[in-house]
């Protein structure tokens, strides 16, 4: 039997490693425009070498940390232009003085009710501070309806188990035994919350919020709820005659109570979702001058870094330090030099992208979507160079404004549909032409996927049935029986 025991042992070897700061460069490169902003920011407020460049500063407008696509520096090696960073005095910054608060402008004791309301209750200022969504726009009802106490815990606990849409999840069963209340104070919640503002919130489903905003309006009792409650799945494929016959009213009156219906709002919910819009600010212009297009890297909102004068006088001995300070200062010197060059790496990079990008797609840029030419990462990397990986990270969150109007950067790669006896398309070609299809065709008679299929076979595009319904999905058009105009 061998023994345990340790050793010191020798080894040469070869290893890739990636230092921090190429971790960093590679972390910029990929970033969307407001990740970017956000990062240098941070960077910004923790490194204290890391200056903005403000307008009033004497090299605004020519230090080089800001590549401006309209510079020719598209074709200047990395170290004559990178290796540029200017020092220069330290901007003053006036600070934000934030010492007022919301007590200043609302009265403490003020109350909504008669009564001053429990601490935990929401506020006025909660509405102030965010935008309300569904939970809290219904709480904020609860709250001034006359309950007990029993009735307002299962209150809170319905209103907790809606979905996005406004839909109740629960049933009585799991109120019931969930906060340990009688049968008859569960359905009586669920009623009050279905009383409450928007019409239809609490439904289980699609049918019963429609009835239930029905009901609201008075007319529980009429052919749009009997349409609800009984034909809601014909109302879907618009057979009109199947509703009329089975309901034995004119189709003057099932029209009218389909246009009823159509005022009702299938998702009550969906109005209060916490969902934020997303502007889009493009990283790059294309610009046609003349025959010629212009490109344009879009540096606004993005901010102009310098490295600070004032630490630099230290470094250089005009200033007492310790050598503790003087090696950290160094250290951050070399990150803030570091950010710099990666911010202008990453503009160049962009730079080239983009121009390898109107060389392989300059019909796109002339005669539209119709005329883009399939093209994988592979092509642009061997163009410029670059490897494929780095390619990706720059198209990926990165828009460009061009005549034809704003794409994201992976947009101009498309995958090559071979074509008998002909150039090979590019997929979004193809999806384009079947939305063309559709946006053009008989509403009594819509084209089904086999019949694009073929439509297209004739005009030489050979693809599936199966790959028209899956193109026709990714543009989020309905199917033929969707599309047909209704049967009168």
């Amino acid at each position: 039997m061998t023994a345990l025991a340790l050793k010191q042992q020798l080894k040469l070897a070869q290893q890739l490693l990636m230092t921090p700061q190429l971790q960093q460069a590679i972390k910029l490169l990929q970033l969307s425009r407001l990740e970017l902003a956000e990062t240098i920011r941070q960077e910004i407020e923790q490194n204290p070498l890391l200056e903005e460049l403000n307008p009033g500063d004497a090299d605004f407008e020519v230090n080089p940390n800001s590549l401006s696509a309209t510079e020719e520096t598209a074709g200047t090696p990395e170290s004559e232009v990178t290796g540029e960073v200017k020092m220069d005095d330290v901007s003053s910054m006036q600070e934000i003085n934030w010492e007022d608060d919301y007590e200043n402008y609302y009265d403490a004791g003020f109350s909504f009710s008669k009564e001053t309301p429990d601490r935990n209750r929401l506020t006025q200022i909660d509405f102030l501070t965010k935008k309300p969504n569904l939970q809290n726009h219904l709480q904020w009802q609860l709250s001034h309806a006359e309950l007990t106490s029993e009735e307002e815990a299962a209150g809170l606990f319905v209103i907790g188990n809606l979905n996005s849409y406004g839909f109740l999840k629960i049933n009585v069963e799991d109120i019931t035994r969930e906060i340990s209340c009688s049968e008859e104070t569960a359905q009586r919640a669920i009623a009050i919350v279905q009383e409450m503002d928007p019409a239809g919130v609490a439904g289980r489903d699609v049918q019963e919020s429609l009835f239930l905003q029905l009901k609201r309006l008075g007319l529980d009792e009429s052919l749009a709820a009997t349409i609800i409650r009984e034909h809601l799945h014909t109302l879907e494929l618009k057979n009109y005659n199947v509703i009329a016959r089975a309901t034995r009213k004119p189709m003057k009156e099932v029209l009218a109570a389909i246009d009823v219906i159509k005022e009702l709002n299938p998702y009550p919910g969906e109005q209060y979702a916490d969902k934020e819009v997303h502007y889009i600010i493009p990283d790059v212009f294309v610009h046609k001058v003349g025959d010629e297009y212009l490109i344009v890297l879009n540096d606004e909102g993005l901010p102009r870094l310098k490295v600070s004068s004032e630490y630099q006088k230290i470094l250089e001995g005009e200033a007492i330090a310790n050598p503790e300070a003087k090696t950290y200062i160094k250290d951050k010197l070399r990150d803030a030099v570091w950010i710099i060059k990666s911010m202008q790496q990453r503009q160049r990079t962009i730079y080239k992208v983009v121009e390898s990008l109107l060389k392989f797609q300059r019909e796109f840029f002339e005669k539209g979507v119709s005329h883009l030419k399939p093209l994988v990462l592979r092509d642009v990397a061997e163009n410029i160079e670059m490897h494929e990986s780095t390619v990706s990270r720059v198209t990926t969150n990165k828009y460009m404004h061009t005549p034809m109007g704003i794409f994201e950067l992976k947009y101009f790669f498309s995958t090559a549909i071979p074509q008998l006896g002909g150039e090979d398309l590019a997929a979004e070609t193809i999806r384009q032409r079947v939305k063309e299809m559709i946006k053009n065709e008989n509403l009594e008679k819509p084209l089904t996927d086999n019949a694009i299929s073929m439509l297209l076979a004739d005009e030489d595009v050979r693809i599936a049935r199966r790959t028209v319904a899956k193109y026709r999905e990714q543009m989020g058009i309905l199917p033929v029986k969707h599309r047909r105009k209704p049967r009168m």
